[in-house]
């Protein structure tokens, strides 16, 4: 019997500004009878205490939702109609320790092996990066080791941040220690900036990462690359991971770590889109800062990216 799937509530159903600012004005799901039925989810997670200079990405779940509210179902540029083939729903925020990181962590892993004890795929509104550690680690009891594309300013591969093993400047390296990625599956792209020394980015490739460092990115088309990084990652479940500040500021202000020369939108898009066809198993938009985003605009990108992170799932529609 053919289930019924959830839709987005129409722009002449109700006004665009009007109704709750659910994701995509999705509907609600908040208890766990409903996940049976679901493919894929939009899941919040309002963490900023991982963060190590601007803070606010608590804030980013909530004001990407209400960004969102122009998107509309179907994907003129690509054909995608991912609310013919999957049936998708808001699952709200991840009801986080704000007072204490670790506690925070263990929820969030706890969180997510309940909604991915279903064939749910999560797509995660941050929050800062801390958040990908504790939902790799769900994954991997699900999947084991993933591949991963990873969009960052930052390797996010430090060994410790003020004396500790967990914070947003650390996720990666923990990832591939505890096992979580299958290291020559794994790229990284648009980190930039400066460092404390070359180590800073040659520990990724000592692992086996490939890193695509955003210099190489500028003044083209990703397309081409991103048929090579699908060479490189296919074979198995892959991870997206998609840090805002890959985005220059002067697309994305509103984040903790702002570094100039970076991506532009356009090639955001052609990142994600270049994931079609991958076995992705979960995706996550993180480091949105709102109170440093007075246009709207950051969590306007944020929206749009998670959107076209849920076209490229498996099993979507595609009209040619």
């Amino acid at each position: 019997m053919n289930k019924t799937l959830n839709q987005p509530l129409g722009g002449n159903e109700m006004p665009r500004f009007g109704g709750i600012a659910s994701m995509l004005r999705l509907p609600v799901v908040d208890n766990d009878a409903g996940l049976a039925d679901l493919d894929a989810a939009f899941i919040g997670i309002p963490l900023d205490i991982g963060t190590s200079l601007r803070s606010g990405t608590r804030f980013g779940p909530r004001q990407i939702r209400a960004e969102s509210v122009m998107i509309r179902p179907y994907n003129m540029a690509t054909g995608a109609a991912p609310f013919e083939s999957l049936n998708v729903a808001d699952l709200g925020d991840v009801p986080i320790n704000t007072f204490n990181l670790a506690e925070a962590v263990r929820i969030i892993e706890a969180h997510y092996d309940r909604i991915l004890a279903h064939p749910i795929i999560p797509l995660t509104l941050g929050g800062d990066h801390t958040l990908t550690l504790p939902i790799l680690r769900s994954i991997y009891k699900k999947h084991g080791p993933v591949g991963l594309v990873h969009i960052d300013a930052h390797a996010d591969v430090n060994d410790e941040m003020f004396g500790e093993k967990v914070a947003h400047g650390t996720t990666f390296r923990r990832a591939a220690e505890e096992g979580l990625l299958d290291c020559q599956r794994v790229v990284q792209i648009g980190l930039r900036a400066q460092g404390y020394s070359a180590d800073d980015f040659n520990w990724s490739r000592r692992q086996g990462f490939r890193v695509v460092q955003a210099e190489e990115c500028w003044h083209k088309s990703l397309a081409p690359l991103m048929e090579e990084v699908r060479q490189q990652v296919d074979g198995g479940p892959v991870y997206l991971s998609f840090d805002i500040d890959g985005i220059d500021p002067a697309w994305a202000p509103g984040t903790g770590t702002p570094e100039i020369g970076g991506l532009t939108t356009i090639q955001a898009m052609e990142i994600v889109r270049g994931c079609q066809g991958l076995n992705l198993v979960g995706c996550d938009l993180v480091e949105v800062s709102p109170p440093y985003d007075t246009t709207g605009n950051t969590s306007l990108l944020g929206a749009n990216l998670l959107y076209e992170m849920l076209c490229v799932l498996p099993g979507v529609t595609i009209h040619k």
